[in-house]
């Protein structure tokens, strides 16, 4: 029986190699992640895959959190992907405050070290699918990376927090969608060693409203 499963190895080492280094290139290289829900609309999407750059932050062990060089550490703006151990699984928010940033919100507005950050209204004011929950799409001016924002016209219970300073090794994330989204309002802030990339651009997407039907628009796109 050994005999015969080492032959097929032997048959097939190409293939097995091939699927080897795949795997560890998705692992310590670059990866696709599916979104499976809202929680970062309007940047990204249900049914977006987006990709994801492994060597953004660090260079680590493939398979393992293990860090073996720092190359560069998460700035404000950037998405994130995590391996959250509250959530008990990889989410993707956007990073707010760094180590020692003092954040607030209130009423869905977010101060930044004690000043309110400010806000443009886009053109687009739209409900759910179900018709039910209308919402607005904003523009929030976050130090380094202006960004659009996702808000319900009746705010959730997350729509204020803080302030809270953000601890050393530690970063607050949340997602665009900011009244449908359990980032570090639910979890706490993300320990570094938790990140393992920085989301730039959406690879492909399928629309599971309409048979998974692909997206041309969102093709590549940078987010």
């Amino acid at each position: 029986m050994l005999k015969k499963v080492m032959r097929q190895v032997k048959h097939h080492r190409q293939f097995i190699l091939f699927i080897g280094l795949m795997l560890v290139f998705r692992s310590a290289v670059a990866d696709w992640n599916h979104v499976p829900s809202g929680s970062m609309l309007p940047t990204i999407v249900q049914g977006d895959r987006i990709l994801v750059n492994k060597l953004a932050y660090d260079l680590r062990l493939p398979f393992t959190h293990v860090s073996l060089m720092k190359l560069a550490d998460p700035e404000r703006g950037d998405i994130i992907t995590f391996d959250s151990a509250k959530a008990d699984k990889k989410l993707v928010k956007r990073i707010i405050g760094l180590p020692g940033d003092t954040l607030a919100m209130r009423n869905n507005r977010l101060y930044f070290n004690g000043a309110a950050l400010n806000y443009r209204a886009e053109p687009q004011a739209l409900a759910d699918n179900a018709g039910q929950a209308a919402f607005s799409v904003w523009q929030e001016t976050l130090p380094g990376k202006p960004h659009a924002i996702r808000l319900n016209d009746q705010p959730s219970r997350l729509a204020n927090f803080g302030p809270v300073t953000v601890p050393e090794g530690h970063y607050l994330a949340l997602g665009d969608n900011r009244d449908a989204s359990a980032d570090s309002r639910v979890i706490g802030f993300v320990p570094r060693e938790e990140i393992t990339g920085k989301a730039h651009r959406v690879a492909f997407s399928n629309d599971p409203e309409h048979y998974y039907w692909f997206r041309s628009e969102r093709w590549l796109l940078p987010i």
